[in-house]
């Protein structure tokens, strides 16, 4: 069938800015982590309080899940972008002047919820159909693109000083809220409704059935929850391994090794965008075992070069996993329960893993186990986790 001739190009105005938007958000969350993890090594804090830094951050998003979506679909989306942002850089600039880092970190966390059901709701008011994929594969890629420089120059910069790395992360912040005044204004996609927070309470966990009663949902909530979950573990995973299995104590080698995950996400979202379509999600299926594969090989590694590989190649599995999942997700929720609400409810699954995963990992290091057999049982598990996923959904397609 073909495309509607009067929708907008897919590269529109408006989403040359969210991307632009997305891009130096994303870069400013990630150089400043590990401007904080910098300051936390420069300070001695004690290893378990690095992975409690990223709970206090996705708590945000799990206490301010049932309101959040539903605040991006009453309001313009680019209007709940530029809110988000402007918190973000309000808690980077505390972190800057001398705050408690958890204080203004929980801040940074509490702009990223509000701003997240909107970056993504927001495309499938840019465009529709079979260009939502490649929509989520331009905003995976500026996000993955932001992740690889800001995470490298967050390292580098933080070397040199950190308190210089922290306030290019506010300005970064700041650049992005001036951004979002060119997105265009679009009209909410729920308008008319009040506030009352009992009742949004109870519409978000009616959206959340809703959206976990449909075959098709669920698949794509318990495969972007697993994902994400591993991934913020995985990462917290490389900077206490890097000294251990390679022998370097830097801030900069640890940037470097996610950035290469980075790169391949980004090449992974590229292929998702042209080879998996919403009929034929399904495919990204094996690209989600061999990630966890992929971590186990991974944590047995003792040099560098054959590290940088093997995590360009976890990210282009990553890439290819994630995108289309995202995809599904907001096609069904547009046509249901709204493109925020549906980003909320998959926000409240994904940041639930991030806290369980990441709490399992604060106890294990907490007691001292390896970091390297920490990688291997978690490359395990998320393989055999995403395979019972696959084999339950071809099951339920049987029957």
């Amino acid at each position: 069938m073909p495309e509607n001739i009067s929708q907008p190009p897919l590269m529109s105005r408006g989403m040359k800015a969210v991307l632009l938007s997305q891009f130096l958000s994303a870069f400013a969350d990630n150089a400043l982590l590990f401007a904080i993890l910098a300051q936390f090594k420069s300070s001695l804090y004690p290893e378990w309080s690095q992975p409690v830094l990223q709970m206090v951050f996705v708590l945000a998003f799990i206490l301010l899940a049932p309101f959040v979506g539903q605040f991006a679909d009453r309001n313009p989306k680019g209007r709940v972008m530029l809110s988000g942002n402007l918190l973000k850089f309000v808690g980077a600039f505390l972190i800057c002047v001398g705050s408690d880092p958890f204080l203004g970190y929980a801040l940074v966390g509490i702009g990223a919820a509000v701003y997240s059901p909107a970056k993504y709701g927001i495309l499938g008011e840019l465009t529709d159909g079979e260009r939502l994929v490649k929509a989520n594969g331009l905003m995976e890629a500026s996000t993955i693109a932001a992740i690889l420089l800001g995470s490298v120059i967050g390292g580098l910069l933080s070397d040199w000083s950190i308190v210089f790395a922290l306030g290019v992360c506010a300005a970064m912040y700041g650049l992005a809220v001036f951004v979002n005044f060119g997105i265009p204004k679009l009209s909410a996609a729920q308008i008319g409704r009040g506030w009352n927070i009992k009742k949004m309470f109870t519409q978000f966990l009616e959206a959340t059935r809703t959206l976990w009663a449909d075959k098709e949902s669920r698949f794509s909530l318990v495969g972007t929850s697993m994902f994400w979950g591993a991934g913020v573990t995985l990462r917290f995973l490389l900077v206490q391994w890097v000294p251990i299995a390679l022998g370097m104590t830097d801030n900069t080698t640890p940037t470097v090794l996610n950035a290469m995950v980075a790169i391949g996400i980004v090449v992974g979202a590229g292929l998702a965008a042209k080879f998996v379509t919403l009929k034929t999600v399904r495919r990204c299926m094996p690209a989600g075992i061999l990630i966890g594969l992929g971590v186990v090989y991974f944590s047995l590694q003792t040099s560098i070069i054959p590290s940088y590989l093997i995590l360009i190649i976890i990210g282009v599995f990553g890439g290819f996993f994630v995108v289309p999942l995202n995809a599904l997700l907001q096609d069904k929720g547009k046509h249901s329960v709204g493109a925020g609400n549906a980003i909320a409810v998959q926000n409240l699954g994904e940041n639930t893993a991030m806290l369980l995963m990441l709490g399992l990992f604060s106890l294990v290091t907490s007691i001292g186990v390896s970091v390297v057999a920490i990688g291997i049982g978690f490359g395990a598990i998320f393989a055999l986790a995403i395979g019972g996923l696959w084999l339950w959904d071809c099951t339920r397609k049987k029957s």
